[in-house]
């Protein structure tokens, strides 16, 4: 049972690796600081962007949650 669980969690590790780095950074670490020299307006993500932006978040929450399996399968 927790090989099981370690096998999906790393599965979903890389998964969710590779869907962070597909994803288009436009500033790097410029815009986080406030010196992306952009035009300031927000932006609202379309189509493949929007699709890739909710894998993440779902890869995510399946990653978190195994794991808590895994620490909860441990004890």
């Amino acid at each position: 049972m927790i090989n099981t669980i370690t096998i999906f969690q790393v599965i979903s590790a890389i998964i969710l690796t590779i869907l962070v780095l597909m994803q288009s950074s436009s500033g790097g670490l410029s815009d986080v600081f406030g010196g992306g020299g952009g035009s300031g307006a927000f932006r609202t993500k379309r189509g493949m962007e929007k699709k890739l932006f909710t894998l993440t978040i779902i890869f995510a929450i399946i990653f978190i949650g195994l794991s808590i399996a895994n620490i909860l399968v441990q004890a």
